[in-house]
């Protein structure tokens, strides 16, 4: 939970699983401490619904008189935020974050209004129920059957300074519902029938639990994060699997997701990439596996190191991992001698982990011995040289009797082989040599002596020396071949990892956390260097992402001088810059392309702003001049002495202007309109309206241009409420309407209409319908374009905005304008609107 900054006020929340578990009770009881600590308190909003005790509680305390809305008819009571702001308390009490304000308020949500006194540096102590959290409203639904039309998204209750769970047992809670101290009585009956089940309250309740635990983990996280601290703190269950990306893969991964679950465990999957080029041969397809990682409610994390075990327990300690599954070794009993590999070494340093030993099939596919791939050969090589060509003497001295100098020299060729094999060069050499002087020393004449007395002697010493150089020379080339081979295979697999951070859609910052969690970093940071807005970051992660090369550890330049990844954390050596450097270039062309966009987007509309300009240059030459000339000739009229004019033409004359000046009112409000949305211009105050109020303010501004028309409308609309910007709505349906009766009968009626859909949750749609002429198929894809007046009965009047302006602000508000046929000839018009907001739409 984000603390409050400074000079901004707290927030404390007290979070329920269902009404009547105490939350208002608790945060008065909190207030009365405060107070008697000194404290300035006020209530801003506290609802009772009627609990004797909670209204006791607000007796002797100051309360800021509320706020009387007219809402159709009926007086509501709103918390008033000016009042509060004016009276500015050190803390305000204000009741259900998730109360939805009354139309014509300040603020649509009450929890907007939290943050306004937030903002003026007012603490707030408020409260909510688990249901009204955006994110479980789903889950609410289909656990209780009732659709919950309030939420808070869960960001403003995460943000809170600080939240208290009050929580009551369900049967407690019904006991408390049975005693009459949550509803009155008349409704206690369907509420334990209801919604207060038992099976109902116990599933809320661990919502509320797990949501909250989820909170706990997040501040825990941070705080382990801020303070280093590595160690395993055994506070909540968390399994971590470990996979090579082989065919085993599945079988871990299953295994582990069957681990989490019975212990209510959180899942992560982990894939090293070998960062030393010395990895086995491994068919490595994480495209499956990551499908089924999804499937299982969690992702692969992709980390590179140079050694597996001790990445794998530096990551799984930095997510606080308590338990780690991995596969059982693939190495024969032989391979383990040399190495115990990956297993053992993570069981002997696994500390507090408890680590499980997955078998799977592959387990039987034992790999083949190569000592140059393990501790044996970078350790104990030289020795070898020496020791093996010993013990290869000791061997063929105790059969000398038996063996002649043929197969003597045979057997110090086998040994000469192996180590060549196994050793390299260097120590190839050396056992060469070695054995060649054991050779003559002990199995030739004279023995004993180091002298070569015949040629065939220092032939056979030749010849070890040059095959053992040979072999190792091959040995290493193939083995150097293949470590290029597989860092290949590294470098590939990383740029995919990464490359799908991109194609993903994740942008910059995706890639960035891509590489800042694959190279264990602190913080990653993309920065313009260039001549244009140099020492710029484009893109971060992490904590405090550096500005400047002098601030990363690890810099990362891009072709070209204009851009730097930098990165702080643990130095990358140089087998890692190779990869960078293309992460790097990615990220550049990521950038590049957004300001293409941008540019690009600037451009459009540019061209649309010229298109407009010159068609409106076009379109009004006339429109603009006609109802001028009406006005100007009107007023010359008047104005003119030669003329002697009756009380009915002087007003005949009056209201022409007053009919032209309307026009040109509506016009240039059209014509404005159009170019706030031209310019992207448009932003909607969205809030819950009732559509009869729209309705007839917009058939108000058209009755002013012919009071006739008002008989015509047919308005069939009950107390509907949508989620519109009042404004913007009732400028939509006035051209709608006023389309519609351009292109009507003169005699026949405009009928509007509305109803809600069927979905979930339900929209509203809204129909004006006209029986005039229509509009042919063919022509619809431009009857919303501006400028365009198809079918207009009267062409002196509008320039063919109505409709591009409507549909503009209807999109803004996140609804649509479709046309329709209308039965029996004619056009309607179908505005589809959200009843309420709407969790991935954004004003």
């Amino acid at each position: 939970m984000v603390k409050a900054t400074q000079n901004r006020g707290t927030l404390e929340v007290y979070l329920g699983c269902a009404p009547g578990v105490g939350k208002t009770y608790e945060m008065l009881a909190q207030a009365h401490a405060l107070i008697a600590e000194g404290v300035d308190v006020v209530v801003a909003v506290v609802e009772s619904h009627g609990r004797v005790h909670t209204a006791a509680m607000t007796a002797d305390l100051e309360i800021v008189p509320r706020r009387p809305v007219d809402h159709g008819g009926t007086i509501l009571e709103e918390m008033d935020l000016d009042a509060v702001l004016a009276r500015a308390p050190r803390v305000a009490l204000v009741d259900e974050l998730a109360h939805t304000n009354a139309p014509g308020s300040r603020n649509a949500k009450r929890w907007q209004d939290i943050e306004a006194l937030r903002d003026a540096g007012i603490d707030v102590l408020s409260t909510i129920n688990i249901q009204h959290l955006e994110s479980l409203n789903d889950v609410v639904q289909q656990i209780t059957g009732i659709v919950q039309r309030e939420t808070v998204p869960d960001d403003v209750v995460r943000d809170a300074d600080q939240i208290q769970l009050v929580d009551i047992a369900p049967e407690a809670l019904r006991q408390r519902l049975s005693a009459g101290k949550v509803y009155p009585g008349d409704r206690i009956g369907g509420a334990l029938a209801n919604y207060f089940r038992q099976g109902n309250l116990t599933a809320l309740r661990e919502l509320a639990l797990l949501w909250l635990a989820d909170q706990v983990d997040d501040n825990l996280a941070d705080y382990r994060s801020a303070h280093a601290i590595t160690a395993t703190w055994e506070a909540r269950e968390r399994v971590l699997v470990a996979i090579t990306g082989g065919p085993e893969s599945a079988t871990l991964l299953r295994r582990a997701s069957r681990i989490a679950s019975r212990s209510s465990a959180e899942l992560s999957v982990v894939h090293i990439v070998r960062g030393d080029g010395l990895a086995d041969p491994t068919t490595v397809d994480l495209s499956a596996i990551t499908e089924l990682a999804q499937g299982l409610g969690t992702r692969v994390h992709t980390i590179a190191g140079d050694d597996v075990p001790t990445a794998l327990l530096e990551f799984a300690r930095g997510v606080n991992a308590t338990q780690l599954v991995l596969g059982t070794s693939r190495r024969s009993r032989w391979q383990r001698l040399f190495d115990e590999g990956v297993g053992n070494t993570v069981v002997r340093e696994s500390g507090k982990i408890d680590v499980h030993m997955v078998t799977h099939e592959e387990t039987k596919k034992t790999r083949r011995l190569d000592i140059r791939h393990n501790r044996f050969y970078r350790r104990r090589s030289w020795m070898c040289a020496v020791g093996v060509p010993a013990v290869a003497a000791v061997f063929v001295g105790l059969l000398d009797s038996r063996l002649g100098i043929a197969s003597e020299s045979a057997l110090f060729f086998v040994v000469v082989l192996a180590v060549s094999m196994l050793g390299g060069i260097g120590p190839a050499a050396l056992s060469a040599i070695v054995s060649g002087l054991l050779l003559n020393y002990f199995f030739t004449s004279p023995r004993h002596s180091f002298t070569i007395k015949e040629v065939d002697n220092l032939i056979t010493i030749i010849v070890l020396l040059v095959v053992a150089i040979a072999v190792a020379a091959l040995v290493d080339s193939a083995a150097v071949r293949r470590v290029q081979a597989q860092r290949a295979a590294r470098d590939a697999e990383l740029m995919a990892t990464f490359a799908g951070a991109v194609l993903s859609g994740e942008g910059l910052d995706g890639l960035l956390a891509q590489v800042c969690e694959t190279y264990e970093q602190e913080a990653v940071s993309f920065v313009r260097v260039g001549h244009r807005k140099p020492n710029t970051i484009e893109g971060s992660v992490g904590a405090r992402p550096p500005r400047t090369a002098d601030e990363a550890d690890t810099v990362c330049p891009v072709p070209g001088g204009e851009f730097e990844m930098l990165l702080r954390g643990k130095t990358l050596e140089g087998r890692d810059r190779r990869p960078l450097a293309a992460v790097a270039t990615q990220a550049a062309g990521v950038v590049q392309r957004r300001q293409l966009a941008a540019e690009a987007a600037e451009a459009r509309v540019l061209a649309e702003t010229d298109h407009l300009r010159r068609a409106l240059l076009t379109a009004v030459s006339h429109d603009l001049r006609t109802p001028l000339a009406a006005v100007k000739a009107s007023v010359s009229s008047l104005r003119g002495t030669d003329v002697t004019f009756s009380p009915g033409d002087t007003a005949e004359l009056l209201a022409t202007i007053e009919e032209s000046t309307d026009h040109l009112t509506a016009l240039v409000g059209n014509l404005l309109d159009s170019s706030r949305l031209a310019a992207g211009a448009v932003r909607p105050d969205l809030q819950v309206v009732y559509l009869t109020e729209i309705i007839d303010r917009a058939t108000v501004g058209i009755s002013r241009f012919d009071s006739a028309v008002v008989s015509r409308l047919e308005i069939d609309v009950d107390q509907l409420l949508v989620y519109a910007d009042p404004g913007l709505l009732e400028r939509a349906l006035a051209n709608v309407i006023d389309n519609a009766l351009r292109h009507s009968r003169t005699s026949s009626p405009i009928r509007i209409t509305a109803h809600l859909t069927a979905a979930d949750p339900p929209r509203a749609l809204i129909c004006v319908t006209d029986h005039g002429i229509g509009i042919p198929a063919e022509e619809r894809d431009r009857i919303f374009a501006a400028f365009q007046r198809l079918g207009d009965q009267n062409a002196g009047i509008g320039v063919g905005l109505g409709l591009s302006v409507a549909q503009g602000f209807v999109n803004a508000m996140h609804g649509t304008i479709t046309p329709r046929d209308t039965r029996g000839g004619g056009l309607t018009m179908v505005i589809d609107l959200p009843t309420s907001p709407e969790p991935n739409a954004s004003s």
